[in-house]
């Protein structure tokens, strides 16, 4: 699991697939103390990457929810 690439630049899909791999591994125990470490921050990283994703999503969202002819600030949770 040395990918190196950036999570900005990778899909919410690959980085929550790497996300949860990192999640077993780290779960596992097996790892060195520097190995868990550096997972930790890879994971970190990923997960940042994830929820700047969702919240452009969510802003996306807003956007396009139409109501008549104008555009309203709706959560897509409502």
């Amino acid at each position: 699991m040395a990918n190196k690439e950036k999570p900005d630049e990778r899909s919410f899909e690959d980085n929550l697939h790497e996300l949860e791999e990192i999640v077993s591994r780290l779960e596992e125990g097996e790892l060195s103390l520097e190995e868990s470490m550096e997972m930790f921050e890879r994971g970190m990283k990923l997960s940042a990457a994830c929820n700047t994703k969702l919240s452009q999503m969510e802003q996306r969202i807003k956007v396009l929810v139409e109501e008549g002819d104008r555009l309203l600030e709706k959560s897509f949770l409502e």
